[in-house]
């Protein structure tokens, strides 16, 4: 289901944040034109692991899109970024601070170019404030935010989430962003400049957390595995392995109590209410804890699983990739390049109408449209030639 299609997308983002935000408009239907540097391209092109010369992470944020390598520090490589501008629908940017100024690439520029475009810029800290020439990343967000400070053991360090969430969720942020400005378009004729940023995400993020430390005036806890407002609700351990158990309400609650034979936790009224049992945390846990341990890891998932009551095995990434579910789902899919075998990709975890969408074409290698796109715009084959020959594009026959 294209639902972008027609929509024409000049993405000069890199990294993960824009180009996830570009892939999931990709996914959808519009036609993105990556921007890259001659002589290098995406910083994750060159990030291990690699299949073949592509770094995996490279592989999972830029399918359906076509790669034009440009020199904008030349007045050729300008001259062909201001080409695509005119004819864009959208642009997204997640240069540091000052640089689209720098390079002639910054809204105003760019508006001048296209009146109506859509306009999307990504950075660290947000383009106002005292931080907004600082350099942001996604594990800088989590450090700043307090994110790192509330994740881990109770006893441990901070930790690290180690999925990059504030990148990601920038990127879906900016989808977001720029789908309402191009309803907002069709509606008025008016362009839009979005700003969307790591420190607003990972604020957001932290919204019920922030919600809680106005009403107490302290400080949270790591909770580990567990969760400060319901009990019990965390990794509790099996006879042979451990296990999640979520017991989010009283009904279930009382469900678990049922299934484990345990009336008298039921009628206790040190666990009557979620409330009473996060107030007597420590008693709540000692009794499931001794209940669970009296039978294996798979037992109880088929049971509890039977009874209603929510758990989950702890996978390892392999277990869950190879999963039935998982498989059945779609939402890993593959493609092949050259003569290569399939690579698998995550799908955008969106269905239409019932059914994933395609993938259409696989990450591009560096400049590997730039010859094709040019044309388009005009140019022609000795022009590009010439642009080669002085640096100002790369193009690859891959």
């Amino acid at each position: 289901m294209s639902t972008l299609s027609g929509i024409r997308v000049i993405d000069f983002s890199k990294v993960l944040a824009g180009p996830l935000c570009t892939q999931y408009l990709g996914d959808m239907g519009a036609e993105v034109i990556k921007v890259e540097t001659v002589k290098g391209g995406d910083d994750t092109r060159r990030w291990p692991p690699f299949h073949g010369d592509k770094g995996t992470v490279f592989l999972s944020a830029n399918r359906n899109k076509q790669s034009v390598a440009l020199d904008l520090k030349t007045s050729e490589g300008l001259e062909i970024a201001h080409r695509l501008i005119k004819t864009a629908d959208v642009v997204v940017e997640s240069f540091g601070p000052g640089v689209t100024s720098r390079l002639k690439i910054d809204y105003e520029t760019v508006k001048n170019i296209n009146p109506d475009i859509v306009y999307c810029s990504i950075s660290g800290f947000g383009r106002t404030g005292p931080l907004k020439n600082a350099k942001g990343y996604d594990v800088i967000l989590q450090a700043f935010s307090g994110m790192m400070a509330i994740t881990g053991e109770p006893d441990g360090a901070p930790v690290r989430s180690p999925f990059s969430p504030i990148d990601q969720a920038t990127g879906m942020h900016a989808a977001i962003g720029i789908l309402a400005a191009i309803i907002k378009r069709m509606k008025t004729g008016q362009g839009t400049l979005i700003e969307a940023s790591l420190f607003d995400t990972s604020i957001g993020f932290l919204g019920y957390v922030a919600q809680s430390f106005w009403e107490r005036r302290s400080e949270p806890r790591r909770w580990g595995s567990a969760h400060e407002s319901l009990c019990p609700y965390q990794v509790f351990d099996a006879e042979d392995r451990p296990f999640l158990l979520g017991v989010a309400n009283d009904s279930l609650w009382q469900a678990f109590c049922r299934a484990t034979a345990a009336p008298e936790l039921a009628r206790d009224a040190r666990f009557m209410t979620n409330a009473d049992r996060v107030e007597h945390r420590a008693e709540t846990l000692a009794e499931v804890q001794r209940i669970l341990l009296q039978h294996p890891r798979d037992y109880w998932l088929e049971h509890l699983t039977n009874a209603g009551i929510p758990c989950a095995s702890i996978q390892e990434i392999g277990e869950m990739l190879s999963h039935p579910h998982t498989r059945e789902s779609g939402i890993i899919q593959e493609f092949t390049q050259g003569e290569g075998a399939p690579i698998n990709v995550v799908a955008q975890p969106l269905r239409f109408n019932g059914e994933r969408n395609a993938l259409r074409y696989p990450p591009p290698a560096l400049g590997q449209h730039t010859k094709e796109i040019l044309l388009g715009l005009g140019y022609g084959a000795a022009d590009i030639d010439a642009f080669v020959q002085n640096g100002s594009v790369q193009a690859s026959a891959q």
